[in-house]
């Protein structure tokens, strides 16, 4: 089969969130299944200046917005054997962060990114390259299933190729006012509630859900929480409306990046029968943050400091941090109001530390593979990848029962169990569930089973990659249906 990814971000070449890590890994579990895998993506700043392998390719569209021809070129690379294309447009794509600063969100997004579908589409043909499915993901590629639904209908190329979109986060719809439509090329036609109108605005994740064969998101529990009013977002009932086309499908991580046999970031390797690198990971990182050396337990988060990653209950839960016998560190950036708090708190006590400024990957690993538990209280998480990697690393997850955490932690209390789970959004909630978890970590024969247990989890992408090649020929089925 021949199957083309689209999508704004892909690791390792650019990255804002657990996007591109899908991206860069489900394609290369795809292509070990023996298919024609592909993925198109925007040639961001990150993409020219990051020292990877990228060669210039010889091919170029013209895509017409608003009555002005905009050009976009072609780079190549690779991601363990599969080939990235990347769309070339400098005023489009070279800037510092790929939607937007710290004012916000770049005004022009909506014709970024319709420049970016509609070169992707005229990059197929370019390339004679004709997928039999491509697989959309986010707002940013959701025009790509209305293009080929609507405008490009007639075109003999384009006819056989089914479209799967995937909402990773519902949070985020690609909503813009109705003025940005000539901008992307669209006449007022498409603005009814068939199609991209949503409530007086262009919504273009509607529009994907609306126009694609089947739509996925990133677990069972998620696509259940998104069919509601309460986490809909105000696309459950245009949810509900394609609920025959629904799936819900666990994320997995990429096993040889996130693997403590075998990762250079550590400064000693580990493995689930043999883990004691673990604890000389744990000293080491202690050394490197300057936390005192002594036996108490680590806590880890690696996060974007947000409400919905629940920092408003960590925040709440400080002075039990402060006077409990524990260590605490947090890697990431977010909202001030959070970083004030918590670097507070570690001013105050020493035991919290707070990592914040540019993404550091390296010490990302090294806190997954040297913390004890891993705090995740999300309000909402589509899938969540922290609690995969943690696992994985062998630090213990603290997670709330929601989307894709419900999915993957399973409460120590449970046969099974890999983790702790608490049920409501309150501190108090998250307090007992990590009081839970300090009285096993005293208990040094069970906690070394949970910790075995939890290492020894399936987190890979084998099972869900083998779901999405069956819904790839669904896909195709509801095209020919149509």
């Amino acid at each position: 089969m021949k199957i083309l990814h689209v999508a704004s971000e892909v690791t390792p070449f650019s990255k804002s969130g657990g996007l591109a890590d899908v991206v860069g890994s489900l394609p290369v579990e795809l292509l070990r299944l023996g298919h024609d895998v592909r993925i198109i993506t925007p040639f961001h700043r990150s993409v020219e200046f990051g020292g990877g392998s990228v060669r210039r390719g010889r091919k170029s569209v013209e895509v017409s917005l608003n009555g002005v021809k905009k050009k976009g070129g072609l780079r190549v690379g690779e991601l363990a054997g599969v080939t990235v294309y990347f769309i070339e447009n400098k005023e489009y794509f070279r800037r510092d962060a790929l939607y937007g600063t710290a004012d916000g969100d770049y005004p022009d997004n909506p014709e970024r990114f319709s420049f970016f579908c509609r070169a992707a589409l005229e990059f197929c043909k370019r390339l004679d390259f004709r997928p039999d499915i491509i697989h959309c993901h986010d707002w940013q590629s959701a025009l790509i299933p209305q293009l080929l639904r609507h405008e490009l209908k007639n075109e003999l190329f384009f006819q056989k190729i089914a479209t799967l979109y995937t909402i990773h986060n519902l949070a985020y719809q690609g909503l813009f006012s109705r003025d940005s439509l000539a901008a992307m090329g669209f006449d007022g036609a498409c603005y009814t509630g068939e199609r991209l109108e949503q409530h007086g605005s262009v919504n273009l994740m509607k529009g994907g859900i609306l126009a694609a064969d089947l739509v996925t998101t990133v677990s069972p529990t998620y696509l259940a929480e998104i069919l509601t009013p309460e986490l809909g977002r105000g696309l459950d009932g245009v949810l509900r409306q394609r609920e025959g086309d629904l799936y819900g499908i666990i994320n997995g991580i990429d096993l040889e990046r996130w693997n403590p046999e075998t990762d250079r970031n550590l400064p000693q390797t580990y493995s689930a029968a043999a883990r004691s690198g673990k604890k000389v990971v744990k000293r080491e990182l202690r050394k490197e943050l300057g936390l005192e050396q002594r036996e108490a337990p680590l806590l880890g988060m690696v996060s974007r400091m947000v409400t919905q990653k629940g920092f408003d209950l960590l925040v709440e839960l400080l002075p039990r941090l402060e006077a409990a016998d524990l260590d605490l560190v947090i890697l990431g950036s977010g909202e001030e109001r959070y970083l004030r708090e918590l670097a507070a708190a570690g001013e105050r006590c020493g035991r919290i530390k707070l990592c914040t400024g540019s993404f550091n990957d390296s010490l990302a690993h090294r806190i997954y593979a040297g913390s004890d538990l891993f705090l995740m209280p999300s309000y909402y998480e589509p899938c969540g990848l922290s609690q995969l990697i943690a696992l994985r690393y062998g630090a213990v997850p603290i997670v709330r029962n929601t989307g894709g955490l419900a999915d993957t932690v399973t409460d120590a209390a449970q046969p099974g169990g890999n983790g702790f789970v608490f049920e409501e959004p309150t501190a108090d909630a998250f307090w007992e569930a990590i009081q839970r978890a300090l009285a096993l970590y005293g208990s040094e024969q069970e906690w070394k089973k949970l910790v075995r247990k939890g290492m020894r989890t399936d987190v890979s992408w084998s099972a869900s990659a083998v779901r999405y090649e069956e819904l790839y020929g669904i896909a195709q089925t509801r095209l020919r249906e149509r």
